[in-house]
């Protein structure tokens, strides 16, 4: 049950990616979802907002809080197409993103293990579970598709 609606929503993440991709941005989306309902919808736009905090992730944490109307985000999943930043992973911990699902991982940037792991320090007030790998084929064809265009 979980993976089909994880697989659902990463879908949504996808979508978002690929609007990215339409506005020239790096191809990465992401969902934020709680109780299993879209709360915000976002995709890269450091590009075309000129401010290089405007990745997937950080588009939908903005979203949603204004939505909420609290910048605390607690019980809800953040769906990605690519791997966290260091900067989105220590946003989702400031928001208190209970979980993080992405796609393909970043040898380059990953904070959620490849490069390191920001969300397994237990030091940390708040502790996120992740899950990477879902749908990572399609996830990171988008990203290979976007950059062999670029090339």
């Amino acid at each position: 049950m979980q993976a089909e609606l994880d697989r659902q929503f990463m879908q949504e993440a996808l979508a978002q990616a690929k609007l990215a991709a339409l506005a020239g941005e790096v191809p990465v989306g992401a969902v934020l979802v709680r109780d299993g309902k879209i709360i915000s919808r976002g995709f890269n736009q450091p590009i075309s907002n000129s401010d290089p905090s405007a990745h997937a992730e950080m588009m939908v944490l903005r979203a949603a809080a204004q939505v909420e109307s609290n910048y605390r985000l607690p019980g809800t999943t953040l769906y990605v197409t690519l791997e966290p930043c260091i900067m989105c992973a220590g946003a989702m911990l400031h928001a208190r993103v209970e979980r993080v699902v992405f796609g393909a991982t970043d040898p380059k940037t990953g904070a959620a293990g490849s490069v390191l792991n920001v969300f397994s320090e237990k030091q940390i007030n708040h502790q996120t579970q992740v899950e990477g790998g879902i749908m990572e084929d399609e996830c990171g064809q988008v990203l290979r598709d976007f950059f062999k265009g670029r090339r």
